[in-house]
């Protein structure tokens, strides 16, 4: 059985707390077994309250989940770089100048 979360306590809490305390002034019974249901409706309802809290949704684990191969960067050549780069091994020759 699962360990109760923080939220579950606080809910279930909460609710055993203030519905106490709304069925006592609501109902203004003085008598003990008055009291006693009361105190246990409560209680019940608390319990039910913190059960029904959803739970926090858990990470799939390392070996479950497939592994993604990073991507790997492409380089990519600019027309300059392409151009400066002679498909035969013959120099370039540039005109002379004036």
């Amino acid at each position: 059985m699962p360990r109760p979360t923080a939220a579950q306590l606080a809910y279930g809490s909460c609710t055993v707390i203030f519905s106490t305390l709304a069925m006592l002034l609501l109902s203004q019974t003085s008598s003990d077994l008055g009291i006693a249901v009361i105190t246990l409706s409560a209680l019940a309802l608390g319990l039910l309250v913190a059960v029904t809290v959803p739970l926090p949704k858990r990470a799939p684990s390392a070996a479950a989940a497939p592994a993604v191969p990073a991507p790997v960067p492409v380089r990519r050549e600019t027309a300059s770089v392409a151009a400066s780069v002679s498909l035969s091994s013959e120099p370039v020759h540039e005109p002379a100048g004036p």
